[in-house]
């Protein structure tokens, strides 16, 4: 018996059912996480970092789930961060990479190829290194080799969902280095924002009072477009693009405004918008079986005047057009206490869509044959 998704989406039974990986118990855990690896941090003295000058710029390396953390330091040092961060998802690194940066390893399994390779290359160019990643890994070898830091994360779950133990060293790092202000107590003031949206996004919470859920549903059968409207909400667009793409098997676009609206905005216009371009197509076939856009704004709670009439005013044409709009608004005070909201309610969010079309949210069976046939 197929369930409709509205129906599915208040069975906590039936959502347990269908998520057989845990991906829900894995979202849960983004509080612990913060915590988990706070302590992780303490324990490896990340606060020598303090003592150390100021690096010429800070080069983070990461692929895939855990390539997200190095623009989740960007996003929280912001624009007044005093050096250049530079999120690197590839082989080797950049030639200007030297002595005088801070090069960051972050992979949740410790054997990422790309992220490895990017790492020896550091080792081999003296620079100064900060590795976060599986504690007994090929990655841990390597930082021992080039004498880094190294602060261990969390295991058993995906990469994509252990978010929060990867980045949370970075952002305390970055503390410590000068690069942003985010105090022991703002971290856990993270973990204690966390704890509430788990609690106002679990499984057995009516969608009409879930956000996860309810995005969810207005997601189910779209092609989903994401903007953030400050650089801090547009790395969780892309974050919730990825995770749209991975749980739920998904396409989705993202972009951040203002540059959105020099380009992206003119989809209103196009065949995934209201209205059918087909003048001989039935009309009630037509609208059925259409797949439709949809566009999900990642509001910041500071943002430029100018870029939120720009958000006030995509919003209007998307409605105007026949897209249908979706909003979340960041809460919290500090940087990383905002990205996270956003980023937890995406996390939520792309389960519930998977789990309401069907679709098991854990396995990512393209990315390990496409591995395989690549000989890696």
């Amino acid at each position: 018996m197929t369930l409709p998704a509205d129906v599915l989406l208040d069975s906590p039974s039936e959502l347990e059912a269908r998520d057989p990986g845990g991906m829900l118990r894995a979202v849960a855990s983004a509080a612990g996480q913060v915590r988990e690896a706070a302590a992780l941090c303490v324990e490896a003295d990340v606060a020598q970092l303090s003592r150390e000058d100021l690096p010429r710029s800070v080069v983070v390396l990461g692929m895939g789930g855990s390539g997200i953390a190095g623009d989740v330091l960007g996003a929280v040092a912001g624009p007044s961060c005093p050096v250049p961060v530079l999120s690197h998802r590839g082989y080797g690194l950049p030639t200007w990479v030297g002595a005088a940066d801070l090069v960051i390893a972050a992979s949740c399994s410790g054997t990422t190829e790309e992220t490895l390779s990017g790492l020896e290359e550091a080792a081999r160019r003296g620079c100064r290194l900060l590795v976060v990643g599986a504690a007994g890994s090929p990655l841990e070898a390597l930082a021992a080799r080039g004498r880094a830091l190294f602060v261990p994360a969390s295991q058993g779950r995906q990469p994509r969902s252990s978010i929060f133990s990867l980045s949370t060293p970075l952002v305390i790092a970055g503390d410590a280095l000068g690069l942003l202000s985010c105090s022991a107590e703002e971290v856990e003031a993270t973990a204690v924002l966390l704890e509430r949206l788990a609690a106002r996004n679990r499984p057995d919470a009516e969608t009409v009072l879930n956000p996860g859920k309810t995005l969810a549903l207005s997601l189910t059968g779209q092609l989903p477009m994401v903007w953030g409207s400050s650089p801090l909400s547009g790395v969780a667009a892309a974050r919730f693009a990825c995770q749209l793409n991975e749980n739920a098997k998904t396409p989705a676009v993202w972009g951040v405004l203002p540059e959105a609206g020099h380009n992206q905005v003119v989809a209103f216009d196009g065949p995934f918008a209201g209205g059918s371009h087909d003048i001989f197509a039935d009309p009630d076939e037509d609208e059925a079986a259409r797949t439709r856009l949809h566009l999900v704004l990642l509001r910041d709670t500071e943002e430029q005047p100018p870029v939120a009439r720009r958000a006030q005013v995509a919003r209007d044409l998307a409605r105007s057009r026949g897209v249908g709009v979706s909003e979340l608004v960041a809460e919290g005070l500090s940087p990383f206490q905002r990205l996270a909201s956003l980023v937890a309610v995406g996390d939520w969010a792309s389960t519930y869509l998977a789990l309401a079309e069907g679709t098991d949210p854990t396995p990512v069976d393209a990315i390990t044959e496409l591995k395989s046939q690549a000989g890696r």
